[in-house]
């Protein structure tokens, strides 16, 4: 991974470890970006049939990356309009399933619309919490963050393909923001009826671009009213035939901001994500490992067999000024502070914060 490190230029200021803020750009997307917005510079409109190619590559490239079929998946903004869209067309007589504390623009979705809502607070056993709530609640929909964003909790995917075998009717939303291009992930054999994600943190694309993935099942159970132009590729005669992903594009896609996402996910191809996934294994473990040695870690994350990347130390201001300080990249969240590692960090990167950490403790 050293010679990936050189592509990021942010590491020679010091320890990158705030990805669930922001995923770092890179030389080789840059270079495609200036080389990208060149080309229109310099042929305009002519350039109009190669950016409509670049769209569709770039939903082939999130189907291929995430094994989800082509049809099935729409290319968004951001996570937070994709799911509006998405409940629009959702009955609201259905009794939803929540985690408190989620990530606001999943819960306010739904709250904000009149939806009956059971809510469980994150602890230890919440597979099993949510296991019994659905049996005995009579849960229609669960929704939910496969990573949540304060903490790094990270819900067991074996789960949740379970959970859709026991449950065949209940929906399952999540938001892969988090999550998406930290690890090795099957859509298509995860039990997962839709997922969004904002692809700017872990999947590094930069702002603007995301995408959302659905089962072959959800489109029966959802009327969508969202309808433009480009949903029918621009042609008169396909009003009244868009299928359920592309009522999600109602209008023009940006071939710079998509195919910084199609960029990304090749890049991610070449490096191989069986290479990231075991890199950012090895992070989780040893920082985790690491912190709970000094006391810095709540007893729910302590538990868990397994965390992802993202770890919420229990740390003051001081603490977190003294980061600051030392040239460690990270935020403030909840009542502590939220580091968060990607295949760009280092082992030794989180022995470095473990010392700061340590002085004059």
């Amino acid at each position: 991974m050293e010679k990936i490190r050189k592509e990021f230029p942010v590491l020679r200021k010091g320890i990158y470890a705030n990805t669930a803020v922001y995923g770092l750009l890179y030389d080789s997307l840059l270079d495609w970006r200036q080389e990208h917005d060149l080309d229109f510079l310099i042929d305009g409109s002519e350039m109009r049939d190669e950016a409509l190619k670049v769209i569709s590559d770039t939903r082939s490239a999130v189907g291929r990356f995430f094994n989800c079929k082509r049809e099935n998946v729409a290319l968004i903004s951001n996570f937070s309009t994709g799911l509006n869209v998405l409940l629009e067309g959702l009955d609201s007589n259905k009794k939803v399933l929540l985690v408190e504390n989620d990530y606001p623009s999943l819960n306010w979705s739904f709250e904000n619309r009149g939806f009956e809502i059971e809510c469980l607070k994150m602890s230890v056993d919440i597979e099993e919490q949510m296991r019994k709530t659905i049996l005995n609640n009579s849960i229609d929909v669960l929704a939910l963050s496969l990573v949540q964003w304060l903490d790094g909790f990270s819900i067991d995917l074996d789960f949740l393909k379970d959970l859709k075998k026991q449950n065949s009717k209940l929906i399952i939303i999540v938001d892969g923001t988090q999550f998406c291009g930290s690890t090795s992930f099957d859509f298509d054999s995860s039990g997962i009826d839709v997922l969004g994600a904002s692809a700017y943190k872990w999947l590094l694309a930069g702002y603007g671009n995301g995408f959302m993935l659905f089962s072959d099942q959800i489109k029966n159970k959802i009327a969508l009213k969202n309808i433009g132009f480009n949903a029918a590729d621009g042609d008169h005669g396909k009003k009244n035939e868009i299928r359920f992903a592309k009522r999600f594009e109602p209008g023009h896609l940006s071939s710079l901001i998509f195919g910084s996402l199609k960029y990304s996910i090749e890049f991610f191809e070449r490096i191989g994500m069986d290479k990231i996934t075991e890199h950012n294994r090895k992070l989780s473990e040893k920082a985790k490992a690491e912190f709970q040695k000094i006391g810095l870690l709540s007893d729910e994350v302590i538990s868990r067999n397994k965390h992802s990347t993202i770890f919420n130390i229990k740390a003051n201001e001081a603490t977190f000024q003294k980061l600051k300080d030392n040239d460690v990249f990270c935020a403030q969240r909840g009542n502590g502070v939220r580091l968060s590692f990607h295949f760009y960090n280092t082992e030794a990167e989180i022995d470095t914060i473990v010392k700061i950490l340590k002085t004059n403790r």
